[in-house]
């Protein structure tokens, strides 16, 4: 699928998928997609903190060796009190998102296709 940045302009701008190690921002545009329905569901702001990371980057981060990151299938999004998570949580298992991370102030979502959710950093 071909990345058309203008069909999710409303709520995304491709810069704040871009790693801020190399410049690149290789996402996969099924994984906007995506992001977008969630937050369409959602109907609270999605502030991206991470999107595409190369291995550098991932690596100074502490990223995992397959990282979602690494594979533009993957972001964090600031969350930081409790109706806004409940309200992401919702909207990214209605979208089709079921890697999900929740640590104290933001939610890592990706693309897998078997659902895995954990609470870290509580």
């Amino acid at each position: 699928m071909i990345n058309n940045w203008e069909l999710v302009k409303k709520y995304f701008k491709r810069e704040e998928f871009i790693c801020p190690c190399c410049g690149k921002e290789e996402m996969v545009f099924e994984f906007i997609l995506k992001l977008y329905k969630a937050r369409e569901i959602a109907k609270v702001p999605f502030i991206i903190l991470s999107g595409y990371r190369c291995k550098k980057h991932n690596q100074e981060v502490g990223g995992v060796i397959n990282s979602y990151h690494l594979k533009g299938e993957a972001s964090d999004i600031k969350c930081e009190d409790p109706f806004t998570r409940y309200m992401m949580l919702n909207s990214f298992f209605q979208a089709g998102l079921y890697g999900i991370i929740i640590y104290k102030n933001f939610i890592h979502v990706d693309n897998r296709k078997n659902r895995i959710l954990l609470l870290k950093c509580f």
